[in-house]
């Protein structure tokens, strides 16, 4: 297929994904997810590739959801239109968790929302010192989708998950190596070149052990993610219908505090 929100290709066993849709800070919309989807196919039915690496193009890898669609649906009052995105990017976390290939997130700047998320399914981080993480769903009276609450506790123990959601405060690269989520913190100059040794070296390791390995550990940690993914959803859609959403999203947008009603 030709892709319009992302770039691909794939060199000496590595797959590149890049996020590439700058009017929105390389939002996650559906388009996305579709394009990414049929590149995550295209490279598990490759007997050559043997690594995936996904990064973002320009000032970030990813700002979350499409905020320019959360906007319209308020102001047309049509708050089923995202409901369709909620559930793809979640099978989305899910497809990169069960690639059965090492999957490396080499991120940069603005890694929010579900940009985050679809980070934490890969099975490395790689990130730039200026690298800022975000669950950022509770500014605007959200939970966190592509599958946020059940990759970050896994991720960071639940006690950690909780106050990094619903705090919603940005944390960064160096606090993300400490936390273990981020495998390895590099110069903004030398992310690249890193991401590139580091994708080499394991294209040129055992790709059936690998594949093994991700398997039983999918098997142990990650085995009821299917069914979680459904319920993310149904929560999702209720948070997207209250006050508290409107909220949230005509605050970000006037550059002020929101004032939360619990409704």
């Amino acid at each position: 297929m030709a892709y319009k929100k992302i770039l691909y290709s794939d060199e000496k066993g590595v797959a590149r994904i890049v996020l590439k849709s700058p009017q929105n800070l390389n939002a996650i919309d559906e388009e996305m997810v579709d394009e990414i989807m049929a590149a995550l196919t295209q490279i598990e039915e490759s007997k050559e590739i043997k690594v995936l690496v996904i990064s973002g193009d320009g000032k970030g890898f990813s700002a979350g959801g499409d905020i320019r669609m959360m906007i319209q649906s308020i102001q047309t009052n049509n708050l089923t239109a995202l409901d369709g995105g909620i559930k793809k990017v979640g099978l989305l976390s899910l497809a990169i968790k069960k690639l059965s290939k090492p999957v490396i997130a080499s991120v940069h700047g603005a890694v929010a929302g579900a940009g985050f998320n679809v980070a934490l399914a890969c099975d490395f981080i790689i990130a730039s010192d200026d690298a800022k993480f975000i669950q950022a769903f509770v500014n605007i009276g959200l939970v966190p989708d592509a599958g946020g609450v059940y990759l970050l506790t896994r991720a960071v123990g639940v006690n950690k998950a909780i106050e990094m959601m619903m705090l919603g405060q940005p944390v960064d690269a160096e606090t993300g190596k400490v936390l273990g989520f981020v495998h390895m913190m590099v110069p903004s100059d030398k992310l690249h070149l890193e991401t590139e040794r580091f994708a080499q070296k394991l294209a040129a390791g055992p790709s059936i052990s690998y594949q093994m390995m991700k398997e039983l550990i999918f098997e142990s940690e990650f085995k009821g993610f299917e069914a979680f993914i459904d319920l993310e959803e149904k929560k999702q859609k209720i948070c997207g219908r209250t006050e508290d959403f409107k909220e949230g999203i005509m605050s970000f947008v006037e550059k002020r505090k929101p004032v939360f009603t619990g409704r």
